[in-house]
């Protein structure tokens, strides 16, 4: 078999049900390949960049492979923004890419990317934006090279993973004749005995001595899928639960003991727990810029910090911690349940802050459509084991704080490298990975505006996804943040299309809507037709999101920037 067919062979071996990319002459060889798989759908995108961010999609709920392709040079280039974005989210991502045949390098070929005489390193270029990058040199370590590269993707801390293959590779009398399936050698990251022991002992006698426990969970509780040892945990030893919001429904949002999200655009209720708290359990959380509230110095001043991450380097990276267990969260959760269950006698019952962000009522100055209150009517209406994705911008604001998630419900904004488009491409791949449930990407103007062409890939593969833009003709983030620092604001505003005509033209549904009855009506017709559909907003301009620069509150946020004003 030739190359291509052999790496297929190998994914469909794999259970990869997916790959996306974009064409190219490079490429060919994967299209075809892809075309005659029986198990793999092949789907081209109008942008490689979207096909990137599409296998981050296809990964990011399940242990599946995200796979993605692009011919060779400028198409191999538009991936990168994908792989960054995979790197820092824990997604496993495959990516192949094509380049000039070997015997050319140097010559300045057409998409030649060898580093020579001028001409770019994609071998170093991909390994700075993965796990490792990795070159077929001979036909025969076709499997080799590919086993390598899957298993990499998967060691440890999950992450993406690059294969390029040199088009002499692909001419006629090149053939793999050593096949063989890849195999996986996946070693599940447990805690150290010692270290789980030391930590079991510290917790047992912080809850014997009565002090105040909280389990703060980030995505890496989710993407462990720890939900079941969380809730368990924090139930059994009364710990109340707070989430960034990439941790946000790891368990029901209903839950007696969840006190809600902390970050700077999160609540006061679990501000006000963090702050409480002598003991913080921090699990599979990176403590990022703006769940630190740009990494607040005064947050483990008078508190412990016990830390459970995946990856080594996360712990101590940004604050120290007084015990760290380096493990797989939903392992180390269950580990140390059973440590400290025979030892912790009955817990008194705590009574934590309530929520009810959807129901609570929001004062705005203007009849137009609150983004707020279209934020708590997707929450209402958002079906059971439904997702939802936010992309980079003020929007992700509202719909952090005002969706209350059930169980079974997820909820995922941008990562920590933060792309703008990245969830409206990525909504491809989590729709194909879960064709049975509902994806609805609420997103900026701005980033549809970037790449929404990629309905077209939508109504060609029969994607129900639903696309709410909040659309109000400006980068509201970029605006605020503008008025903040500099109190002027420039290059922020812009015109739109009418979006819903334009789905239409591109054989979805379109909606607009300019007040909540409006939109909830058009949501409401959206989630039953189960076709690709998007919901042109129209929210108000005068809308501000929740926000503080300080974990003890906005009025404290407040002061503490202007004292930094005035001392500067």
């Amino acid at each position: 078999m030739r190359v291509y067919e052999a790496i297929v062979k190998g994914l469909e071996g794999l259970g990869v049900e997916a790959a996306f990319g974009g064409a190219g002459e490079n490429a060919t060889g994967m299209m075809l390949a892809l075309d005659d798989s029986e198990r793999i759908r092949g789907v081209i995108t109008r942008n490689e960049q979207a096909a990137a961010f599409a296998a981050n999609g296809y990964a990011m709920y399940t242990d599946k492979l995200g796979v993605c392709f692009a011919t060779a040079g400028p198409g191999a280039f538009n991936l990168f923004s994908g792989m960054a974005a995979a790197l820092s989210d824990s997604y496993p991502v495959l990516a192949v890419s094509g380049c000039s045949p070997i015997q050319w390098w140097g010559r300045g070929s057409l998409n030649e990317t060898s580093g020579l005489n001028r001409t770019p390193d994609a071998l170093k270029m991909f390994e700075a934006t993965t796990k490792g990058s990795f070159m077929i040199t001979r036909i025969e370590d076709t499997c080799d090279v590919l086993e390598e590269a899957v298993n990499l993707a998967y060691e440890g801390r999950p992450g993406p993973v690059h294969i390029t293959v040199p088009n002499n590779l692909t001419e006629r009398d090149q053939e793999v004749e050593n096949y063989h399936d890849v195999r996986l050698r996946r070693v599940p990251v447990t805690p150290d005995p010692a270290k789980l022991a030391a930590t079991a002992e510290f917790l047992a006698d912080a809850f014997e001595r009565g002090r105040r426990v909280v389990l703060l969970a980030g995505f890496g509780a989710i993407r462990s899928r720890a939900g079941d040892e969380v809730r368990r945990f924090i139930e059994r030893f009364q710990v109340p639960l707070v989430t960034t919001l990439d941790g946000k429904g790891v368990v029901g949002e209903d839950h007696p003991l969840c006190v809600g999200v902390f970050c700077d655009s999160g609540h006061a209720s679990a501000w006000k727990a963090f702050r409480e708290a002598d003991v913080v359990i921090a699990v599979g959380n990176a403590f990022n810029q703006h769940a630190t509230f740009n990494y607040d110095e005064s947050l483990f001043e008078d508190t412990a910090l016990v830390h459970i991450n995946i990856s080594e380097t996360e712990i101590d990276k940004a604050y120290r911690a007084d015990h760290a267990l380096v493990a797989d969260a939903r392992l180390a959760m269950a580990a140390l349940y059973a440590a400290l269950d025979p030892v912790v006698g009955p817990r008194q019952r705590v009574e934590v802050d309530g929520q009810d962000w959807e129901k609570r009522h929001i004062l705005h100055l203007t009849d137009s459509l609150h983004p707020g209150e279209m934020a708590q009517a997707i929450g209402r209406m958002l079906p059971p084991g439904g997702f939802l994705l936010a992309d980079a911008g003020a929007h992700l604001a509202w719909l952090g704080y005002y969706v209350d998630l059930e169980d079974g419900q997820h909820f995922r904004k941008a990562g920590e490298f933060g792309p703008m488009a990245g969830h409206v491409n990525g909504a491809l791949g989590l729709q194909m990975a879960h064709p049975d449930r509902t994806v609805v990407v609420g997103c900026g103007d701005g980033c549809y505006n970037m790449s929404g062409f990629e309905l077209m890939t939508a109504v060609e593969h029969e994607l129900p996804i639903i696309w709410v833009i909040f659309d109000d003709r400006e980068f509201k983030l970029i605006k605020i943040y503008q008025v903040a620092e500099y109190q002027q604001v420039g290059l922020v505003e812009f015109e739109n299309p009418n979006y819903a005509l334009y789905a239409q033209a591109c054989g979805a549904d379109g909606y607009t809507a300019e007040t909540l009855e409006e939109f909830e009506a058009c949501f409401a017709e959206a989630l039953v037709s189960r076709r690709p559909s998007v919901i042109d907003a129209r929210i108000t301009r005068w809308a501000i999101p929740h926000y503080s620069p300080s974990p003890d509150g906005v009025i404290a946020g407040i002061v503490k920037l202007l004292e930094e004003r005035f001392r500067s």
